[in-house]
């Protein structure tokens, strides 16, 4: 950091397992990935490029050099992958991944059904070709799927290969394990701690207060993902109690 100041957290170290933030870039420029990057890349551990925006960018492969040279790994959204799975186009998929470098790839059923033994079989095939990221939840504001059902997901999709799960919530942070309002579904996450080790779920958490939630509840090295561009210094600076928000979680109080 860039002066001395005691009572500061110890926040795991790039290249870390635990404590990643993953930020969604939904159609950052060449030069905004740039300018981006150059203050933020300490703290950004993966890079989503959000639903299908790969498809469309122009200048895709360009983009994916700026985040490469800081040595910041990039994935497809999900939401690509089902497009080509619905298509019968998985063979494709893992053909793109390969051709422009891409060794994350998410598996998701949040706008398609898939059963779940073979959304099981694409995360092991995945497995032979890069780091799999499963999400677990659906884009369903009406679709509430029970605690259970989250955990017996989770663990079987761990089971099956995933390096981590990702806990739904979409880019507005307004389904899967919040409410329509963006309020946490505290029971949901609790009992799902009981049973899935917290260190391999990442949990889509684009609003502040969704952040400060799993902050207080995990502590700073919790993943976290869906976070803007705009909001990575802000996040780093409250995981480590140096917003408001956290200032006092980190504090010993005999000595301040």
């Amino acid at each position: 950091m860039n002066f001395n100041l005691q009572q500061i957290p110890d926040r795991n170290l790039k290249p870390r397992l635990h404590g990643i933030t993953m930020i969604m870039d939904k159609g950052l420029s060449v030069q905004e990935a740039k300018n981006f990057m150059s203050v933020s890349y300490p703290h950004v551990d993966l890079v989503k490029l959000g639903f299908g925006t790969a498809f469309v960018t122009p200048t895709l492969r360009e983009k994916l050099e700026v985040y490469q040279s800081f040595d910041v790994p990039v994935y497809f959204g999900g939401t690509l992958f089902e497009a080509f799975l619905i298509r019968n186009q998985f063979e494709d998929y893992i053909s793109v991944c390969k051709e422009y470098g891409i060794r994350y790839m998410e598996v998701s059923d949040g706008s398609i059904t898939i059963p779940h033994a073979e959304k099981c079989g694409y995360i092991e095939k995945l497995t032979k070709h890069g780091i799999v990221l499963s999400e677990v939840g659906s884009k369903d504001a009406a679709h509430i799927i029970p605690p259970y059902k989250w955990i017996e997901l989770m663990k079987a999709e761990l089971s099956a290969g995933s390096s981590y799960v990702i806990a739904e919530a979409r880019e507005a942070g307004n389904v899967g394990i919040y409410r329509g309002s963006g309020e946490v579904r505290e029971g949901l996450v609790q009992e799902i701690l009981t049973q899935v080790p917290e260190q391999k779920i990442i949990w889509e958490a684009p609003q502040k207060a969704q952040q400060l939630y799993f902050l207080e509840l995990i502590g700073c090295n919790v993943n976290l993902g869906n976070i803007a561009p705009s909001e990575i210094i802000a996040l780093e600076a409250m995981r480590i109690g140096l917003r408001g928000d956290t200032f006092e979680l980190y504090l010993n109080k005999e000595t301040v």
